[in-house]
């Protein structure tokens, strides 16, 4: 599978294009559980190059690689490469951002856990300086 053809990355209907500041580029979400749940769950497409805001979440996060290319990292962290069938186990309240390689779609299942505990708390915008390294 070439990292580029989406098509062959989705597991799920793409969704709606997902408006918000804290991404720094197209995102598609389609909401496999509802928010207000116990566990929601949603499928997540980056287009290359996308990726969210600084983040964390107060019941944690569990992230599901399905398809293409992209990264993951952690506060004080050197960013990690994301291929499909990775799981990323994020503890609660713990710094972070994920998001596609400058060259990749990238498709993940987001799994909230104890959202009871609240929504994620968004904070600053990766840096260029941050992210323009990564392969």
């Amino acid at each position: 599978m070439s990292s580029n053809d989406l098509s062959n990355s989705v597991i799920s209907p793409l969704g709606d294009r997902f408006k918000s500041d804290n991404f720094n580029g197209t995102v598609w979400l389609n909401m496999l559980t509802p928010f207000g749940t116990a566990c929601p769950i949603g499928n997540v497409t980056f287009e290359p190059g996308c990726r969210n805001n600084w983040h964390k979440h107060a019941g944690g996060q569990i992230l599901l690689v399905t398809g293409g290319r992209g990264y993951y990292q952690e506060w004080g962290k050197p960013a990690r490469e994301l291929h499909a069938g990775d799981v990323v186990n994020i503890p609660a309240d713990v710094k972070h951002w994920h998001g596609a390689a400058k060259d990749s779609w990238f498709v993940h299942l987001a799994i909230e856990v104890n959202s009871e505990k609240g929504p994620a708390t968004w904070l600053e915008p990766v840096s260029d300086e941050a992210y323009n390294p990564l392969k």
